[in-house]
């Protein structure tokens, strides 16, 4: 019973700015085709420049570990995009105030938005076949952002938002 005020504080803190991933993908495609990658010449991915040397870097070494080679004439092309919006608050406290008479009716109520608006960072990774010049996987990332995160917190960010959009890749045989 002592420990029953833990689980609405443990579901607060897992729900908030975790990294929500979509994913979709050609089914006709077969990835193990694939062995090596490399990025888009003219890539405008929308980070800063030390973001996205920092994205790259921890990518680069995802997807070797995954045996992946980067290669100057790859079997696919990756590219980039990144977009940063801010968060409307979504949660709010209605108090009202009411009352009722013979036949009447009344009653007001205001709404107080509880919490600030978060800024919220949305990467989107393409895979493009080389060959083909056709897009074959994509996923798509949102997660929390600060803009004034030192850069371990931005590289740690950028990792475990890489780690789970890389979690699912390449997709399961069915």
């Amino acid at each position: 019973m002592r420990y029953l005020f833990l689980i609405p504080l443990f579901l607060l803190l897992s729900s908030c700015s975790g990294v929500r991933v979509n994913y979709d993908y050609d089914k006709a495609t077969d990835f193990s085709n694939y062995t090596s990658y490399n990025y888009f010449s003219d890539i405008s991915s929308g980070l800063s420049e030390l973001d996205e040397k920092r994205l790259m870097r921890v990518l680069d070494s995802t997807l070797q570990a995954k045996g992946y080679l980067l290669a100057e004439e790859p079997d696919f092309f990756i590219n980039i995009l990144s977009n940063e919006y801010r968060n409307a608050p979504n949660n709010a406290v209605g108090v009202g105030v009411g009352g009722t008479g013979r036949n009447v009716g009344g009653g007001v109520s205001v709404g107080l938005p509880l919490g600030n608006s978060g800024i919220q960072r949305r990467i989107q990774f393409d895979f493009v076949d080389a060959q083909k010049d056709a897009l074959f996987w994509q996923a798509s990332s949102e997660s929390g952002f600060r803009e004034n995160a030192s850069p371990s917190v931005r590289e740690d960010r950028l990792k475990a938002v890489v780690k789970k959009v890389f979690s699912k890749f390449p997709p399961e045989r069915k």
